[in-house]
C-alpha cells in the first residue's frame, strides 16, 4: 500500500468581518483585522500552560496562523506548517530563539551588567554556517553508542532513589526523584562538577523566567540577580574546567575543540554555552519525565498495558512527548518575506511555533486527542524540534525516562496518582513541567514484598526511537466471512474489550501473525469502536502473508495489530470529488465514499473488476451509494475508460484512486495536466522494492548537514544505515509503499524504487525513499 499526492500549500484562512479588537495601524504588520482570539491570545494565562493543545484547539481548526498583538509573534499551530518552518533554517533563522519574550528594563540591564553578564550565541540560536560548523565538532558524545554507557547509570540511581521511598507509600516524585537523577545524570555527561541542586535549579527557573516569561518589573530585578548569579556560577566552573582541560565530559570535549579550532568554537561560545547548558540539560528531561508519568497516571489504561508489556514501554516514551511533552513552543524569525501555511509573513516577522498545538493535530495523527501507547507514529511528533536543529540531547532524554517507567512499572505497578492536587507549572511560553507530582501506593502490595511477584521482562536496550517490531496491540479475529472469489472480510475486536482506536477514512492497519506483516485499508465504520474490519485478497504467487491470513487464521484466534495510521488521507475542503478503484483498492475508497456521504459532499465512485464475484464488498456498496457508483465488470465487457471519465478535472476537484500499477501510470499520465494537489493516489503492492543483496553495490551517503559520511553496504538500505549511524528518520512499511522515509537530496543520482513519487518529483533528482531506494553511482548528498 502506498500513497501519493501533489499537495498545494494550505490556503490562508478568511479573514473574519466586523470590527478589528485591536488598534491595526500600530499592531498588526498586515493591517487589518486581526480576529477576536487572535488579539486575545495570551501564553501567560494559566489554561495554556495547563493544556496548550486544548487552549489552541481553534487555531488549528479556523485560524493556523494568526498574529498576535500581544506577543508581536505569528503564532503557528499546525503540524506540517511548524514542520516546514523547522526545515528550513535559513528562510527562517533561529537568532530569536533565546530572546527575551519580555524586553530588559534599563534597571534590568544595569544588574545583570553588575554581574559581567555577557550571554551571546550558542548552538540553539546561531545561524548558518556557524551552526553547523560547531555541531560537527561537538556531535560525538550524543551518538548511540556513546550514551548507551549511560543506561546502567541511569538505572542504578533509579533503584537507590526508590529505595528511599518505596516503602513509604506516598511521594512528590519531582522532588524525591525526577529533579535530581537527570541533573545528576547531566553534569556527569557534561563533565560538570556537583555545584548544588537545589542552586542550580532555581537559577533554571530564573534562567526560564528571564528568557520566555512575563513577569513584573520588581519580579524582574529578583529574576536578574539570579541570572546574573547563575552566569558567574557558570563561569567559575568553566575556568576551574579550563584550567584542567584533560577531564572527561562533553563540555571538556568542546574546551579541547576551542583549543584546536578556536575560529570555530571562540571563547564567547563557550561562555554562553556553559550557562545554557547547565539550565537545558536537565530541566527538559525532569519535566519531561513528570509529564509522562502524570500522562500515563490519568489514562490508567495506558499504564496497564505497560505493566501488563513493558515492550511497549519506548513507544510509550514518544506518545508521552507528543502528548506532553516538555517544550510548548519554540521561535524564528523569517530572513525574507515568506508565506506560511498560506499566510504571508514578512521579512523581520518573529513565529511562535508551537510544537505542543501540531502535536495534536488531526491532519497528522489519527484520534490526536487520545493518549494510545500502541501509536506507531508517536515518534513523528516534533517535540524535539525538526531538522538542522533538532535537539542534540534527545536520545539521553528517551533513556532516562524508558528507564524510569521501566523501574516503576517493575516496582510499583499498583500506584496511582493522588487525589486532589493541583499541577502547577511556571508561566512562560516554552517551557512545561509540574512543580509536584504525588503519587500513594500500598507498600503492601509492592511486588518485592510477595513472594510469588514474577518480574516484568524489559525488552533489550536500545538508544533512540523505538523498535516497531513492538508497538502491536492484542485483538482477537471475531468474524471472518467470504466477500467472494478469494476475498475474505476480517473483523477484529480487542482482546480484553476494550474500545478500540478511532479511525479516519484513508487509514490502514498492519496485520502481524505466523511471521507475517501485511497492510490493509479499513473498510468498516469509524464509529464502531469495538470492531475494525479489513478485506484481504488471497494472492496464491504472492509471498505468503495474504494466503496466511485468508487461510490459517480462525475465529476466536488471537493476533497483533498495529495501527490505524492514515497515510492516505481525505482532503474535505473540496468541492467535487471523483473515487476510482480496481480490484482490492476499493477498500480505502468505500471508507472516502462513507465519509463524504457523511458529510454531504458531491462524489461518485467508480470500481472496476474482472467479474462481480470477484469485486468485493459489492452488497454494501450498491446499497449506501446507489446513485453515486459506476460499476465496470471486465467479465459483462465494460471499461473503465478515464480519459472520458475525467476530462472536466478542475482545481477545486479532487481526484482519489487506489489500484494496480498500470491504472495509477495511467492517472498519473492523466494527471500531468491537472492543477497541483489534484490527483491522490494509493498502490497496494510493494513489489519490486525488496533488497537483493547480490544484485546491489555499495555507496556512500555524505550527510551535509551533519558533516557525516554513512557507509551503505549491499546488503543494507539507505534506511537502515543512517539509523544505526543515530539519524532519526521515521518509517513505516519499509517498501517504498506510504512516503514516511522521505529524505532530500542535494547531489547525486537516484535509484528510485519506491511507489510514492510522481514521475515529475522523481525527475528533479531532490527526493528519495531511504526504505528502498538507492544512490545510482557510488555516493549520494543529503539534507540530513
Amino acid at each position: 500500500m502506498t500513497t501519493a499526492s501533489a499537495s498545494a500549500p494550505a490556503a490562508a484562512t478568511a479573514a473574519p468581518t466586523g470590527r478589528c479588537p485591536v488598534d491595526h495601524a500600530a499592531l498588526a504588520p498586515n493591517g487589518c483585522p486581526v480576529s477576536a482570539r487572535a488579539a486575545a491570545f495570551n501564553p501567560f494565562e494559566g489554561a495554556y500552560m495547563q493544556a496548550p493543545a486544548d487552549y489552541l484547539r481553534w487555531a488549528r481548526e479556523e485560524e493556523p496562523v494568526f498574529y498576535s498583538p500581544q506577543l508581536g509573534y505569528w503564532v503557528v499551530t499546525r503540524y506540517e506548517d511548524v514542520k516546514a518552518v523547522f526545515r528550513d533554517n535559513i528562510l527562517f533563522s533561529p537568532s530569536v530563539a533565546l530572546e527575551k519574550i519580555t524586553p530588559a528594563s534599563p534597571e534590568v540591564l544595569q544588574v545583570l551588567q553588575g554581574y559581567g553578564f555577557a550571554m551571546n550565541r550558542t548552538m540553539v540560536n546561531e545561524d548558518e554556517p556557524d551552526h553547523m560548523a560547531r555541531r560537527r565538532l561537538l556531535m560525538d558524545a550524543f551518538l548511540p553508542e556513546r550514551l548507551i554507557g549511560f543506561e546502567p547509570m541511569v538505572r542504578q540511581l533509579a533503584r537507590q532513589t526508590m529505595d528511599r521511598f518505596v516503602d513509604r507509600g506516598r511521594a512528590d516524585l519531582v522532588a524525591d526523584m525526577f529533579y535530581e537523577i537527570p541533573l545528576t545524570i547531566a553534569l556527569k555527561f557534561l563533565g560538570v562538577p556537583d555545584e548544588g541542586a537545589e542552586q542550580l535549579r532555581q537559577f533554571a527557573v530564573a534562567h526560564t523566567l528571564n528568557t520566555w516569561g512575563r513577569p513584573t518589573p520588581e519580579e524582574q530585578i529578583e529574576i536578574a540577580h539570579n541570572v546574573g548569579r547563575f552566569w558567574q556560577t557558570a563561569q567559575r566552573i568553566l575556568d576551574a574546567m579550563r584550567a584542567q582541560p584533560d577531564g572527561e565530559g562533553w563540555m571538556y570535549d568542546t574546551i579541547r575543540q576551542h583549543l584546536a579550532h578556536p575560529d570555530v568554537v571562540p571563547e564567547s561560545y563557550l561562555r554562553s554555552m556553559m550557562m545554557a547548558i547547565l539550565a537545558a540539560a536537565h530541566e527538559t528531561t525532569s519535566n519531561a519525565t513528570a509529564n509522562a508519568f502524570h500522562t500515563l497516571l490519568s489514562h490508567r489504561s495506558a499504564w496497564e498495558a505497560l505493566c501488563a508489556n513493558p515492550a511497549l514501554i519506548p513507544n510509550a516514551v514518544e506518545e508521552c512527548l507528543r502528548v506532553a511533552g516538555s517544550i510548548i513552543a519554540w521561535r524564528r524569525v523569517a530572513t525574507a518575506d515568506a508565506v506560511v501555511g498560506g499566510v504571508p509573513i514578512p521579512q523581520g516577522g518573529k513565529l511562535l511555533l508551537v510544537q505542543a498545538s501540531a502535536n495534536f493535530d488531526p491532519r497528522h495523527f489519527e484520534n490526536p486527542d487520545e493518549v494510545d501507547v500502541y501509536r506507531e507514529s508517536a515518534v513523528e511528533h516534533l517535540t524535539f524540534g525538526y531538522g538542522a536543529h533538532q535537539c542534540m540531547g534527545k536520545n539521553i532524554g528517551r533513556m532516562q525516562m524508558r528507564v524510569f517507567i521501566e523501574e516503576f512499572v517493575r516496582r510499583l505497578p499498583h500506584m496511582r496518582l493522588a487525589p486532589g492536587q493541583t499541577m502547577e507549572y511556571l508561566s512562560n511560553t516554552s517551557f512545561r513541567g509540574p512543580a509536584a507530582l504525588w503519587v500513594e501506593w500500598d507498600p503492601a502490595r509492592n511486588p518485592e514484598r510477595l513472594a510469588h511477584a514474577p518480574a516484568p521482562q524489559l525488552a533489550a536496550f536500545t538508544i533512540g526511537p523505538p523498535p516497531k517490531d513492538g508497538i502491536t496491540r492484542s485483538v482477537v479475529l471475531q468474524a471472518k466471512a467470504p466477500e467472494g472469489e478469494g476475498l475474505w472480510r476480517l473483523v477484529f475486536a480487542s482482546a480484553d474489550g476494550s474500545p478500540l482506536p478511532a479511525w479516519s477514512a484513508g487509514a490502514h492497519v498492519d496485520l502481524v501473525d505466523g511471521g507475517y506483516r501485511r497492510k490493509y485499508s479499513l473498510c468498516g465504520h469509524p464509529e464502531d469502536r469495538q470492531h475494525l474490519q479489513v478485506v484481504v485478497q488471497r494472492e496464491a504467487e504472492g509471498r505468503g502473508g495474504s494466503r496466511h491470513f485468508c487461510d490459517a487464521l480462525q475465529v476466536g484466534q488471537r493476533l497483533q495489530l498495529a495501527g490505524p495510521k492514515n497515510l492516505f488521507r481525505l482532503d474535505e475542503s473540496a468541492a467535487r470529488y471523483v473515487l476510482i478503484a480496481a480490484g482490492i483498492g476499493i477498500t480505502p475508497m468505500l471508507a472516502m465514499a462513507d465519509r463524504l456521504k457523511a458529510l454531504g459532499k458531491p462524489y461518485t465512485l467508480h470500481y472496476a473488476g474482472r467479474s462481480r464475484g470477484q469485486m468485493a464488498l459489492l452488497p454494501r456498496i450498491t446499497r449506501d451509494h446507489a446513485g453515486h457508483v459506476h460499476l465496470y465488470v471486465k467479465a459483462e465487457g465494460q471499461r473503465m475508460a478515464l480519459p472520458a471519465l475525467l476530462a472536466n478535472i478542475g482545481a477545486q476537484d479532487r481526484v482519489y484512486a487506489c489500484g494496480p500499477g498500470r491504472l495509477i501510470d495511467e492517472l498519473e499520465a492523466l494527471g500531468t495536466a491537472w492543477p497541483e494537489g489534484v490527483l491522490h493516489y494509493e498502490h497496494f503492492s510493494g513489489e519490486g522494492a525488496a533488497l537483493d543483496p547480490a544484485k546491489e553495490h555499495a555507496f556512500v551517503a555524505e550527510l551535509r548537514d551533519s558533516n557525516l559520511q554513512v557507509q551503505v553496504p549491499a546488503d543494507r538500505t539507505l534506511l537502515q544505515a543512517l539509523q544505526a549511524a543515530g539519524v532519526d528518520v521515521p518509517c513505516d512499511c519499509n517498501e517504498g509503499l506510504c512516503g514516511t522515509c522521505e529524505v532530500a537530496v542535494l547531489d547525486g543520482a537516484i535509484d528510485h524504487r519506491d511507489k510514492v513519487l510522481t514521475q515529475a518529483e522523481r525527475a528533479t533528482q531532490r527526493r528519495m525513499l531511504a526504505c528502498c531506494s538507492r544512490a545510482a553511482g557510488q555516493k549520494i548528498v543529503l539534507a540530513l
